[in-house]
């Protein structure tokens, strides 16, 4: 049965439960903040912007872990904006370099990767009084075309959890950026087709007694 790791921001963790229980039979999950036989101190299991990403995997490499397939995502922290200085979290330039960095790295660790695009902001939504920081919906394309472009260059598969997010509409936040429990059971059923039709998955079968259909 391959081994699937997966590092990515809070909503990989919200959709992330249900991923793990669609897969079960299929592959092994596991996650970054899992317990799994990690040299690595367990912490935060929010896998945080494109810099934490890198550091994390490097982290993995220096252990000596090693997964099948590794599934990654980094965006919306990455485009956090700064209420005084207009700046983000991680720039265009900045992050470009870190998911080729990222690829790199995870060659080392996993034997394939996969891309999960970044879901959709809402400028009205999001962007309300009491939010410490902005995203806006026009950075959100510009680093997932930041992203399809690594990924097209190194021939990574990617998985378009935005467009399937955004074709659901806009009545399926909980709060500024984070979906509701039936669109995390939607996104974690759309992300378990895709890796299974990507990666051939076959499930696990428990013996069972043979069956004679002449009878």
């Amino acid at each position: 049965m391959q081994k699937i790791h997966l590092i990515g921001d809070s909503i990989s963790l919200h959709y992330g439960k249900y991923l793990q229980q669609y897969l079960d039979g299929f592959a092994e999950y596991s996650r970054k903040g899992d317990e799994i036989g990690l040299r690595l101190p367990v912490r935060d299991n929010n896998g945080g912007d494109s810099s934490m990403v890198l550091s994390y995997l490097d982290e993995c490499a220096e252990a000596g872990l090693k997964w099948d397939w590794l599934i990654i995502n980094c965006g919306l922290h990455d485009i956090k904006t700064n209420l005084e200085t207009g700046a983000r979290q991680v720039e265009p330039g900045d992050y470009q370099s870190n998911l080729e960095h990222i690829l790199n790295c995870a060659g080392k660790v996993s034997s394939g990767q996969i891309w999960i695009r970044t879901t959709p902001v809402v400028d009205s939504i999001h962007n309300i009084p009491g939010v410490r920081y902005r995203r806006f919906a026009e950075d959100v394309r510009q680093y997932n075309a930041i992203a399809d472009k690594v990924m097209l260059e190194n021939k990574t598969p990617r998985i378009d959890l935005y467009r399937f997010t955004v074709n659901l509409g806009t009545n399926i936040y909980c709060d500024h950026v984070h979906f509701s429990e039936t669109v995390r059971m939607a996104q974690a059923a759309f992300v378990a087709g895709a890796l299974s039709a990507v990666l051939q998955l076959q499930p696990e079968f428990s013996s069972s007694p043979n069956v004679n259909c002449r009878k």
